[in-house]
């Protein structure tokens, strides 16, 4: 028996197979979840297709800026004990320098895209969420510590980690668990756009406690544990997957110099 034998979790965000949110399919599949994948656009269908049939699931378009889109998942998908929002965007151009040379466009698009996507997709999908789901979303280290470059990116996740307190909230009552998963840096297409970060794995290993990084599968044994009854009383909170990077105050090099 897997710990979500009978679980339907509906993933976004799967652009590749270097994807966090691939990593978090290949966990909740081998765990025994039926999946549901949501694309945007024609570039990834095709990719994102043969990714859900291999693990027997069903893939979907979502263009979560798009209400008609998000109302057509909405008619399609069906009841769901799982949503996973593995979805950011962000201009090139704001990921250097400084953030006070944000553009206001870039500005609103990466809280459009990052950030209120969230609202928009629990709003949709309220009536397909069974009672006691789980709804979890990626965020980054960057939310709350200054993480040279990556800017506008963290401050829409920090609206993010907000959005998911908010929503713990207001879905209580039915049981739904609302968290976010703070992975470490993990190079993938997306993070590759951050100025320096080749450097910042590396890095990270040096100084955590466990002198490691971290993968996208291990990102997925976190979302087995949230989508699954074992984390039924657990809401509300940023889980950390890093390594314990986090709760670094110093790095001891710095310390015994």
């Amino acid at each position: 028996m897997g710990l979500l034998d009978g679980k339907t979790i509906l993933v976004t965000g799967v652009a590749n197979r270097w994807s966090i949110a691939s990593g978090i399919v290949r966990q909740l599949h081998a765990h025994g979840a039926s999946l549901i994948l949501t694309y945007q656009g024609e570039r990834v269908e095709d990719a994102v297709r043969k990714h859900a049939a291999e693990v027997g699931g069903a893939a979907f378009e979502c263009n979560v800026t798009d209400d008609a889109s998000l109302r057509a998942l909405a008619e399609n998908v069906g009841p769901i004990d799982g949503l996973v929002h593995s979805i950011a965007f962000v201009k090139k151009e704001d990921l250097s320098g400084t953030v006070y040379d944000t553009s206001r466009d870039g500005f609103a698009m990466a809280m459009d895209v990052s950030a209120y996507s969230l609202i928009a997709l629990v709003g949709h999908l309220k009536d397909n969420l069974r009672d006691g789901a789980s709804v979890m979303a990626l965020t980054y280290l960057g939310a709350t510590q200054i993480v040279p470059n990556y800017n506008v990116a963290g401050i829409a996740k920090a609206a993010l980690e907000s959005i998911v307190r908010y929503l713990a909230f207001d879905l209580g009552e039915r049981g739904i668990r609302v968290n976010a998963i703070s992975a470490g840096p993990i190079s993938t297409a997306s993070s590759r756009q951050v100025a320096g970060f080749s450097a910042m794995p590396a890095k990270v290993a040096a100084a955590s406690p466990l002198k490691r990084n971290v993968t996208a599968d291990d990102v997925g044994n976190c979302a087995v544990y949230l989508a699954s009854d074992l984390s039924s009383q657990v809401t509300a909170d940023v889980h950390f997957v890093d390594a314990g990077y986090h709760a670094m105050g110093m790095y001891p090099q710095l310390a015994e110099g």
